[in-house]
């Protein structure tokens, strides 16, 4: 098959990420319907790219020796002669994450990488690194296009709306995909693929309103009692491995509360930050968050593997895992290169899909993508409940790219007194002013 196909040239922006193996390892498992001829990883952290790059470089040369490879920090080489750029930056790393979780939790606040205070200060970190990837791409590579899954990805994508409307970047998430995998091991489907799904919202914070098999079978019933039981988790089946992050299980169990909300549809998971913030700050533990957990969980069980690798100079009996959910961007790439005409969610202007809602609101919809780029799916009209929902957590993200563009502090206070999980406009600005402190290096000075 891969000899009708033509071979991609793919820049994956954040090469010293901890995903980037697992999307490297996802990429070759799939190589047969989405062909490469060159790997490139940028970074402009060379040390910590040098640690994903060396083991990369040998799982290459043992599974595609075909594939022309480098890793490098100069953006003329990482950005010309490439169609896709994979792009999964974090700018401050884990360390300005700890910051995003640590701060509000002083004043009873969760901190939260996407969501509330701690979103927002991420957000402000963002843009700038994801508008220079962009540029980069138009300069080098104009023909290509940016398949961007940075977070916050909601404000990530109204930067991008906003500040270059005519780029040719995607904004992706895979939580739903996570959870559509879920829904199909409660269904005993074998793959998230054998539904079709409509969903609307912002991005982590959205709900599914239909799920048909092929068939066209209603699947909702099922997934609605199992559900209302038992969240996302699926303890009720014996299929939760052990090794699950602690906080990533009680995420899925707290989607049955959050359900109770609306019964008609399914929730995002992350919509317990919304409903349930008081609860998320008093389960966390101030001085161990999230961050901590990464840092002492998968950054060292994927560095440490890395180094192994190159120090054995051998990848064949590696532990680093394909990325499941990462096999999303395959398809995304594999349906603007080829033309496939798939159905994937998407973050996209609003522009009348959702009909009774704000036309340049950044939503989370289905689309159908070919070689144009994504047409959306009109979704009618949406009920007041997560009408009005949507609307505060869109004036948010609006207010925050605002503030940026015009380094507004009162605009940035607006966001955090107008966020849903922070109690009080006085609470908004301690927390907002401690945050410019520990931000002074990434944000735009405000006045």
């Amino acid at each position: 098959m891969s000899k009708e196909l033509k071979p991609q040239s793919i820049v994956i922006a954040g090469g010293g990420s901890t995903f980037t193996p697992e999307i490297i390892l996802m990429l070759l498992d799939n190589a047969e319907t989405l062909p490469i001829r060159t790997l490139k990883l940028y970074d402009n952290d060379p040390e910590r790219q040098k640690i994903v790059a060396d083991a990369v470089e040998i799982i290459l040369s043992e599974r595609a020796p075909h594939i022309e490879y480098l890793a490098t920090t100069d953006p003329k080489e990482a950005f010309t002669d490439i169609d896709f750029v994979m792009a999964h930056i974090r700018v401050g790393k884990y360390a300005m994450r700890e910051q995003d979780e640590k701060i509000p939790l002083k004043y009873g606040v969760i901190g939260q990488e996407t969501c509330g205070p701690g979103g927002i200060a991420y957000g402000m970190r963002s843009i700038g690194g994801v508008l220079e990837l962009v540029d980069y791409m138009e300069r080098y590579s104009p023909d290509a296009w940016m398949l961007n899954y940075s977070n916050p990805a909601a404000i990530v994508a109204e930067a991008t709306r906003k500040l270059r409307p005519n780029s040719k970047i995607l904004n992706i998430c895979d939580m739903p995909i996570g959870l559509e995998s879920r829904m199909a091991k409660v269904l005993g489907l074998e793959s998230r693929k054998e539904m079709d799904v409509r969903y609307y919202g912002l991005n982590h914070f959205g709900w599914w309103t239909d799920i048909h098999d092929k068939n066209g079978n209603d699947l909702m019933p099922k997934l609605k009692e199992y559900i209302s039981k038992h969240g996302f988790s699926l303890e009720g089946l014996g299929k939760d491995p052990k090794e699950n992050d602690p906080s990533w299980m009680d995420t899925y169990r707290k989607a049955k509360d959050v359900y109770q909300l609306d019964p008609y549809t399914l929730p995002n998971t992350y919509l317990k930050y919304y409903f349930f913030p008081d609860e998320a700050a008093e389960h966390s533990d101030p001085n161990f968050t999230r961050a901590n957990e990464v840092m002492a969980g998968r950054e060292k069980r994927v560095f440490g593997e890395c180094m192994r690798i190159t120090e054995m100079k051998t990848a064949k009996d590696t532990k680093l895992e394909v990325g499941a959910h990462a096999s999303y961007i395959v398809d995304l790439a594999r349906a603007i290169a080829y033309n496939s005409h798939e159905r994937m969610l998407l973050i996209v202007p609003n522009n009348g899909s959702i009909v009774n809602f704000d036309p340049t609101a950044m939503v989370e919809i289905p689309c159908i993508v070919g070689s144009n780029g994504p047409e959306p799916l009109t979704q009618g009209e949406i009920p007041r409940f997560q009408k009005g929902l949507m609307e505060q957590q869109v004036a948010v993200e609006k207010l925050v790219v605002e503030a940026w563009v015009e380094k507004s502090y009162q605009k940035l206070w607006q966001a955090f007194a107008t966020s849903k999980i922070i109690p009080n406009a006085k609470v908004a600005k301690d927390i907002l002013d401690n945050m410019i402190e520990a931000n002074k290096d990434f944000w735009p000075e405000l006045h």
